[in-house]
C-alpha cells in the first residue's frame, strides 16, 4: 500500500488534490481512499488531506502518519519547522513541493528524495489564478510513477468535466510533469 499526505491551507484545494489523485489510482485498476483532516478552521490555516493506493482493498481510514509520499501545496508550510511536513517521511519515498527555490535548501530535512517544482508560477501561466495543487499532481506522477498521465487527465475531466476549466487543468498538470520527465527539474538527496 502506498500512503500520501498532503500540506496545505485551507481553500488550496488539498482534498481536490487527494479526490483527483484517488481517482487516477481507480483509472488504473487500483483500490484508492481519499480523505482530509481539518477541525473547525478558518480559511488560510494548515490542514492535511491523505490518500491510500493499493492492488487490494484500502481498508484502513486514520490519518497517514509515515508516508511514502508528500505533497505541499503551500511552500511556507515546508520552510517552517513547526508545521512538521517531512515527519514520519519514509526515506526510501519522496516529497514533492511547491517551491521556486532549490530542492537542497530543503532536502536536509529528510532523508527521501525531494522534488521542488515551481507550481504557483505554472498555475498563474496556465489557470491565471495561484491553483498550485494541479502543477503538483502532474510533477507526483512523473517523480513516482504511481499514477500515469493519461489516467491524471481522465481524473480531472471526471472531476471539473469536459470544459474549460477541464483543459487548463490538464494543461497545467502536463507542464509540470513535462518538467520532471524531460529532467528539467531534478529531486535531491540529503
Amino acid at each position: 500500500m502506498k500512503e500520501i499526505r498532503i500540506h496545505a491551507r485551507a481553500g488550496q484545494g488539498a482534498i481536490t488534490t487527494a479526490r483527483i489523485l484517488a481517482m487516477a489510482a481507480f483509472q488504473q485498476g487500483k483500490y484508492a481512499l481519499a480523505f482530509p483532516h481539518f477541525g473547525a478552521e478558518r480559511m488560510g490555516a494548515p490542514m492535511n488531506a491523505f490518500v491510500r493506493m493499493d492492488e487490494e482493498k484500502v481498508h484502513l481510514r486514520s490519518r497517514v502518519h509515515a508516508p511514502d509520499y508528500i505533497l505541499v501545496v503551500d511552500p511556507s508550510l515546508a520552510v517552517a519547522e513547526e508545521f512538521g511536513v517531512f515527519q514520519g517521511l519514509k526515506a526510501s519515498g519522496a516529497a514533492i513541493i511547491n517551491y521556486s527555490g532549490d530542492p537542497a535548501d530543503l532536502a536536509g530535512r529528510t532523508e527521501a528524495r525531494v522534488w521542488t517544482i515551481p507550481a504557483s508560477e505554472i498555475a498563474l501561466e496556465t489557470l491565471g489564478q495561484d491553483r498550485a495543487n494541479m502543477p503538483l499532481l502532474g510533477a507526483f506522477a512523473a517523480a513516482t510513477g504511481e499514477v500515469e498521465l493519461p489516467a491524471l487527465e481522465k481524473a480531472i475531466a471526471a472531476n471539473f468535466g469536459e470544459g474549460k476549466i477541464a483543459t487548463k487543468n490538464i494543461d497545467a498538470v502536463r507542464r509540470a510533469y513535462d518538467l520532471i520527465a524531460n529532467g528539467v527539474l531534478a529531486g535531491s538527496r540529503k
